[in-house]
């Protein structure tokens, strides 16, 4: 998440929303870009959308769709209240996170005692990418998709839920989607070959749902 370009990451993430609980009133989006995520929380279900965002101009675009805008990084010093939020999202920004633990054992504060953490992070398990990795024997770093040059982490479907696991959640859901997305299509042909094996190399990226383990 400590991108300087936030240009790269906007966008409504629409499909998370099938991912939301039923009935929540408020949601924390960390890393919540311009903001287009929640307004579309907000339209749907008319919760109170916060987010906190690092870079500045798009900090200051959020604040005109959510109800608050943290503008700086999620840590110990985020004025964020504890047991406060129903839902805490984290769209495609787990990844920036130098050490993800730290943020998700955070988050599991902020969420109210029957909260729903809900995770979007690439699948370094693509198919496109792994073709790169072994045929290409590269690892190259581009401006924007897996991987991207500010990931600092890669998750896999298992490295994920052990993950969040790991923070003290249960995992009640893991599920790929966007599969064959952009130039995985190319690739498709792979899976017949590599058989269920590979089933999971199809998405592009992995949704995780889980409630917090609490003492």
């Amino acid at each position: 998440m400590s991108h300087e370009d936030g240009k790269k990451y906007t966008g409504d993430r629409a499909v998370i929303l099938d991912y939301l609980p039923g009935k929540f009133s408020t949601l924390l989006d960390i890393g919540c870009s311009s903001g287009e995520f929640g307004a579309k929380v907000k339209k749907q279900s008319g919760a109170v959308v916060w987010g906190v965002e690092p870079v500045a101009a798009t900090a200051k675009n959020a604040t005109k769709v959510l109800d608050k805008v943290i503008h700086g990084y999620f840590d110990a010093e985020s004025p964020i209240p504890d047991d406060f939020f129903d839902v805490v999202t984290f769209n495609d920004s787990l990844e920036h996170f130098p050490e993800p633990r730290t943020p998700l054992e955070l988050a599991r504060r902020k969420l109210k005692k029957n909260g729903v953490l809900i995770c979007c992070v690439p699948n370094v398990r693509y198919v496109e990418n792994v073709k790169n990795l072994l045929f290409g024997k590269d690892w190259k770093y581009t401006p924007m998709g897996i991987l991207d040059d500010t990931h600092l982490r890669f998750f896999t479907e298992r490295s994920l839920r052990r993950t969040i696991a790991d923070a003290r959640y249960e995992v009640t859901k893991v599920q790929g989607i966007n599969p064959y997305f952009e130039s995985g299509n190319k690739t498709r042909l792979l899976h017949p070959l590599l058989g269920s094996w590979a089933a999971d190399m199809k998405y592009y990226q992995f949704v995780a749902v889980a409630t917090p383990i609490n003492d």
